[in-house]
């Protein structure tokens, strides 16, 4: 038993285990994660209860969202009256109600014994709207423009759907991009005539085709405006006639309404196409409603634009550090302090480096380029605001020791005499640094660049003070020159899950979403790292004859 003991094969085992618990546990919290937010796009059931209360029947309908057991004493303790049976415990049901301009609240707790009855009507509807959330309830007619009811056609309806979508598309469209560049070029004409200006005080006069540039802008801008507001007024007054649970019949405006879905009447395959249909729709589209539903789109964009701007900033710089470190530094106490500072940056909190992003570079260094180039924008700040540059240049400092170590080791693990072979063959210290030492240390600069993605996609806190925003009313790239605005804000999905979690208005409404854009966020993640692995493995074949 000793011998075995020392022959190290029981730390092996011990060693082999936990790196099995550990990797269980990752998969247990990703499938976890995974089921209870691509769970939430599921059709499920809707419910339609009968309750029996202390003030009669009353009819409850929703989508169960939980059930749990609660326990008899805290029952008692709130007030409510048991039934005759002590049992210890009593079954609760967590239903979403929907309907939130009548109900007032998105979700209401059910005890089992107060439901005389449950069943699952295939006529009652689920009705997504654009705001207020969703509606439960029996469609049973529609009011035209005119005013005048008619007996509900379902093909008709869905048309009446179409046309408002590609209406709401069109309208969409020419705000988000054809009014956004004309007030671009708007904005760009001020600061033009505001810098002539100011190079030229004695003459006030601005230039004539500033205002010719202008008049022609200002026409397409009243054009745009009159075809929005045409668009608008002859959008579908039409009216939705809807029953609730009350029995009680609902108008909702067709124009406030996306689709009108029918869960407990569809079949597999139909659940499974509006699963993916909710999927997509989730990926693609922009949020709405204080983010508790649609889409996260823009936050998706800004995350990997976000990750792959410091990528390209933060590369370059550690491995321009780990080359001089290790190739060109002499070995003395101040290299090795720097070594150490540079290890001991690894371990400084994230939301510290937020604050010296804030107060160096959007304050200091944007502050000085906006005093330097862009005076014709003041006192509107163009660059010494937060912006996805600055986040980026943050994110970069915070992952740049990662980089660093990474190269290095993987520099000190190229044989000397490789390096002699090299100097034997004429060649000097950069070409040999250049065409052997470097290829062949590609695979390290690939390991630490994906560490420092797995650490910078899930960074919130430094980002809250550098340049994340709730919501971004435009992306960081669109039609407009230059075409890279690296001064705007954006969204980000660490910070439209702590938006959701945390300071949603509907908290218990957004929560599933919580699980799906998580989910998104590691989904994400693992992307970018397996497009890094991707090229680490091909420059490590490619360099692989050099290493032997």
């Amino acid at each position: 038993m000793r011998a075995w003991m020392k022959s190290g094969t029981p730390w092996v085992w011990i060693t082999a285990g936990m790196v099995s618990v550990s990797l269980i546990a990752i998969l247990g919290v990703l499938l976890l994660i995974g089921a209870r937010g691509l769970g939430y796009f599921w059709p499920t059931p809707i419910t339609q209860f009968t309750l029996n209360t202390p003030e009669g029947q009353e009819t409850v309908i929703g989508q169960i969202y939980q059930t749990d057991r609660v326990d008899a004493t805290q029952l008692q303790d709130a007030g409510i009256t048991l039934p005759d049976d002590a049992n210890p415990d009593y079954a609760r049901l967590v239903v979403k109600i929907g309907n939130r301009e009548r109900e007032g609240v998105d979700f209401r707790q059910l005890l089992a014994f107060n439901i005389r009855s449950q069943f699952t009507p295939a006529s009652l509807a689920m009705i997504e709207r654009v705001e207020n959330g969703v509606f439960y309830g029996w469609p049973v007619a529609l009011v035209d423009e005119k005013g005048t009811r008619h007996r509900l056609d379902e093909a008709d309806l869905e048309a009446r759907l179409d046309a408002l979508s590609a209406r709401r598309d069109v309208i969409d469209d020419i705000e988000r991009v054809h009014l956004a560049s004309v007030n671009y070029q708007l904005e760009q004409l001020r600061l033009e005539e505001k810098r002539w200006a100011l190079a030229h005080a004695a003459n006030r006069e601005p230039p004539a085709h500033i205002a010719e540039q202008r008049a022609q802008l200002l026409d397409q801008y009243f054009q745009l405006e009159r075809k929005l507001e045409s668009l608008r007024h002859h959008q579908d007054d039409a009216m939705l006639v809807v029953k609730d649970s009350h029995h009680e019949e609902v108008l909702l405006p067709l124009r406030n309404v996306l689709a009108v879905w029918y869960p407990n009447a569809m079949s597999g395959i139909e659940k499974l196409l509006f699963w993916g249909h909710q999927i997509g729709a989730f990926v693609s589209e922009p949020p709405r409603d204080g983010n508790a539903s649609g889409g996260v789109f823009p936050a998706i964009f800004g995350t990997v634009f976000l990750v792959l701007l410091m990528a390209v900033i933060v590369t370059p710089l550690g491995v321009i550090a780990a080359v001089y470190l290790h190739e060109y530094a002499p070995k003395t106490a101040f290299t090795r302090m720097i070594r150490i500072a540079v290890v001991n940056l690894a371990g400084v909190p994230s939301i510290v480096y937020g604050v010296f992003g804030l107060g160096f570079f959007v304050y200091f260094i944007g502050g000085s380029i906006d005093e330097l180039f862009y005076q014709a924008a003041q006192p509107a700040p163009v660059f010494g605001t937060p912006g996805v540059l600055w986040s980026a240049l943050t994110l970069a400092i915070l992952t740049l020791p990662v980089v660093i170590v990474s190269t290095e080791e993987g520099l000190a693990r190229i044989p000397t005499s490789v390096r002699h072979g090299a100097f034997a063959l004429g060649a000097t210290q950069a070409e040999t640094l250049w065409r052997v030492v470097l290829p062949m240390a590609s695979p390290a600069m690939m390991t630490g660049l994906i560490l420092a993605v797995a650490r910078a996609a899930g960074e919130v806190a430094p980002l809250m003070l550098v340049g994340v925003v709730k919501v971004a009313p435009a992306l960081p790239v669109d039609g407009n020159f230059p075409f890279l605005h690296l001064e705007r804000k954006f969204m980000h999905l660490g910070y439209h899950i702590y938006d959701l979690g945390f300071q949603s208005t509907h908290i218990e409404s957004a929560r599933p979403l919580v699980y799906a854009t998580s989910f998104l966020l590691v989904s994400v993640i693992v992307a970018l790292n397996l497009a890094a692995i991707g090229i680490r493995h091909y420059l490590r074949e490619k360099y692989r004859d050099l290493e032997q």
